[in-house]
């Protein structure tokens, strides 16, 4: 009787603090670096906002994380690098819509967007804008429509990749003004626009943050932006929608995954420390600054919206007939 009296004491007392280690365990993370990996090339728009976030969570969690920049196939390198990773909370992983439309696009991916991660919480959406090399005799998109029209392929635009928010702002361009671009792949945001600064391409429906400081000093022309509405850091230029092309829009979102057995705790723990970061002033008026609208909803959240962003870009891509295989 006494063994049993003792042996059930000591169940009830386990079971009355069991939440509290359990929250003191989630409370130790982390206890050591954390990688966060960013599958784009560095001086891309994915690796700005990567970067400002990561700043913010070594601030708020004391330890350091860092960037890991893993790029390549439309993002798919780095997107499986982390679906092979330990599920312990040290590999984060930073997706986009590319791999949302990667899931249309190619038929083997090695990892599966859903079932392989676990969602933490949208960073953010950007927009993108039209821009053109200064050398391109247009001022507009009527100019661009017209030229274009009149020489059929003989004009590029720059694109991360097939699948990319740049590819895809391209092809249903292409589509509803009736023209023919000619597509130019890069495999990041800093070499497509390098290579439009440079003039190699002539058109390039770019990320807002990273266009936004060569438009400023005269090295790119702004023609539209991709949103419904006009941006309030460039007022004065119109929405692509507004020019007669009814429905178009375009962009690019961004958000933390983890691998998907990653403890609940954990992930709670990171998406505090995010919103944490979002909410900072400092941070938060670097990504507005930079057209960035920032997000931080719950992982259900982001769950059901990964997996609408999926439904709406296989829709494009059917349209297309676009295949990375």
């Amino acid at each position: 009787m006494t063994i049993l009296r003792s042996f059930v004491t000591s169940l009830a007392w386990v079971c009355l603090t069991y939440p509290f280690i359990a929250d003191g365990w989630a409370q130790a993370y982390p206890a050591k670096v954390v990688r966060y990996i960013v599958p784009m090339s560095p001086g891309s728009g994915a690796d700005t906002i990567g970067r400002i976030v990561t700043g913010g969570l070594t601030q708020v969690f004391g330890q350091q994380v860092i960037v890991d920049n893993r790029t390549g196939a439309a993002g798919n390198i780095g997107a499986e690098a982390a679906a092979r990773a330990p599920a312990d909370g040290y590999t984060l992983f930073q997706a986009s819509s590319t791999h949302a439309a990667n899931v249309s696009l190619y038929r083997n991916l090695s990892y599966d967007l859903v079932r392989d991660f676990a969602p933490v919480t949208q960073l953010a959406s950007s927009p993108s804008i039209v821009v053109v090399h200064p050398s391109l005799p247009v001022k507009s998109i009527a100019e661009l429509v017209k030229l274009a029209k009149s020489k059929p392929g003989a004009i590029n635009y720059a694109s991360t990749g097939v699948g990319s928010a740049t590819w895809v702002a391209g092809e249903l361009f292409k589509g509803m003004a009736g023209v023919n671009l000619q597509h130019v792949p890069y495999r990041g945001g800093g070499e497509a626009l390098t290579a439009i600064v440079a003039g190699e391409v002539s058109v390039y429906f770019a990320p807002f943050a990273v266009a936004l400081p060569q438009v400023r000093q005269g090295r790119l022309r702004p023609l539209a932006v991709t949103t419904t509405k006009r941006l309030p850091l460039l007022p004065e230029y119109p929405t692509v929608a507004e020019l007669g092309y009814t429905g178009y829009q375009s962009g690019n979102w961004y958000g933390i995954v983890a691998p998907v057995k990653t403890p609940k705790e954990i992930i709670a723990t990171i998406r505090g420390a995010v919103v944490t970061v979002l909410n900072d002033p400092n941070a938060s008026k670097r990504l507005s600054d930079l057209g960035y609208v920032s997000v931080g909803d719950q992982p259900e959240e982001f769950a059901a919206f990964i997996k609408s962003e999926i439904a709406t870009l296989a829709k494009i891509i059917q349209q297309t007939g676009a295949t990375a295989n």
